[in-house]
């Protein structure tokens, strides 16, 4: 333990160790509360770690400095592999029994959002996140085999999109890699930044050829087609040099609707043409009802995650449902868990990061959030009296944590962990190394 709790006020369980788990732990803790700090994985980080592009070491580096400085931070404890959930190693209602004042769940998105289309079911149809956490090496993504052919549909227009690109451009070098857009170019999501690394293998002739067709109707509701051409090109000007031959292209206006196969195996994906519709805010897509096949032996669906459902909370529209009359409002938002079929709050359970709004925004928003549902705690915490028998508690704690029969770990074995893939990477003149599977960092634990 970091320490025994004696001089805490409070005890509080987080549940999820990314950027919201870690930030929100920080938090509680220089407010008085003896943190116990829950994560999945064996590492931290979440998609701090195993989301960011794999090759962004100064990035990365950034941000485990700032993580292992939390957790040296007094009053948290760290407990690495260790499942949450309804059918897992602890679940919500024995954290709740074991004595714990709040819960903060910050678990992230761990689902995945799906069109529901004919064909999903064939052999090279992906979710981003899987392909993100097996390039990042996240146990057990990391040996899954993924069947990825030369022909590549990415469904989506964002950043995770383009990382899915960089991959497929720079490592794989497959032959072309179309980015299928339901609306038109300037409704796209990514940033500049991201286009730049693959922008040099953008197919030109057939960009332009594409804004020529998709220009009447933006025109029609009064877009800047120029604007939007531009935007794209200007990330050519400072694209990086991949040296690979693979074609980059843009296929706008186009709603997929089946994806093709033959022999269990990918053969295109169907769409349908769209047109945009001025509306509320950002303009609609509406189908014309007009088919065609965008030739693919690949698919990856790029649109965003979802809360896991057997988590043991309610959900409602791939999140996790909130108090809509919050006790404890931070900024006006409500980080309450709520059960809309009893019509009342959740236990002393408080949500945050991506758990609260999947897929929303980046590492420092997800701080921010983390932050903020610790302040919604704090004030929850603050009407509640004093906790007694603390020492008690950790100490049950600790107990039915060895019961699982699993190692567990702690802010020591990371240290060790740390120390095992630095070595490596020493020695192999790597800019960074990492083990692929838990066994393998277990045993570096252990030799260390």
């Amino acid at each position: 333990m970091n320490n025994d709790g004696a001089n805490t006020k409070y005890l509080v369980a987080v549940l999820g160790a990314g950027p919201a788990g870690l930030f929100a732990s920080r938090q509680l803790a220089t407010a008085g509360a003896q943190v116990v700090l829950f994560n999945r994985d064996i590492k931290p980080g979440g998609l701090a770690e195993y989301g960011i592009y794999y090759d962004k070491f100064k990035m990365k580096d950034g941000l485990r400095k700032q993580f292992r400085s939390i957790l040296t931070t007094p009053h948290i404890d760290y407990y690495g592999n260790v499942q949450i959930g309804q059918r897992a190693d602890l679940s919500l209602p024995e954290i709740r029994a074991l004595g714990f004042q709040a819960i903060l769940v910050t678990v992230g998105a761990q689902g995945t959002k799906w069109l529901g289309l004919p064909g999903e079911e064939l052999r090279g149809v992906y979710h981003a996140k899987d392909l993100v956490y097996h390039y990042n090496k996240l146990p057990p993504f990391s040996t899954k085999s993924f069947l990825v052919g030369k022909h590549v549909a990415l469904i989506g227009a964002g950043n995770v999109m383009l990382d899915i690109a960089h991959w497929l451009v720079h490592d794989l070098r497959v032959d072309d890699v179309t980015a299928v857009v339901r609306r038109g170019p300037a409704e796209v999501k990514f940033t500049k930044k991201e286009l730049e690394f693959v922008a040099c293998n953008i197919d030109l002739a057939a960009f332009q050829a594409e804004m020529d067709r998709v220009s009447p109707i933006m025109q029609s509701i009064g877009q800047d087609v120029q604007a939007a051409k531009d935007f794209i090109l200007s990330a050519v000007q400072k694209a990086e040099n991949t040296g690979s031959r693979t074609r980059f292209l843009f296929d706008f206006l186009a709603s997929p609707i089946r994806i093709l196969g033959e022999g269990g195996l990918v053969r295109g994906l169907e769409v349908e043409n769209n047109i945009l519709v001025s509306g509320r805010g950002e303009p609609q897509a509406r189908r014309l009802g007009t088919r065609r096949v965008i030739p693919a032996d690949t698919v990856v669906f790029c649109i965003g995650d979802r809360v896991d459902e057997t988590f043991g909370l309610p959900v409602r529209w791939n999140e996790y449902v909130k108090n809509p009359t919050p006790r404890f409002p931070v900024n006006g938002v409500s980080y309450e868990a709520y059960n809309p079929d009893l019509d009342i709050p959740v236990d002393r359970v408080f949500i945050a990061g991506w758990s609260r709004e999947a897929s929303s925004g980046l590492v420092g928003i997800a701080r921010k959030d983390g932050e903020n549902g610790a302040q919604a705690v704090l004030q929850y915490l603050q009407k509640q009296p004093e906790l007694v028998g603390k020492a008690e508690a950790l100490a049950n704690l600790q107990q039915r944590l060895d019961a699982l029969g699993k190692p567990i770990i702690t802010q020591a074995e990371l240290v060790r962990l740390e120390a095992a893939e630095n070595q490596v990477a020493q020695e192999k003149g790597l800019e960074e190394f990492k083990f692929s599977t838990n066994e393998e960092m277990l045993a570096a634990i252990d030799h260390q």
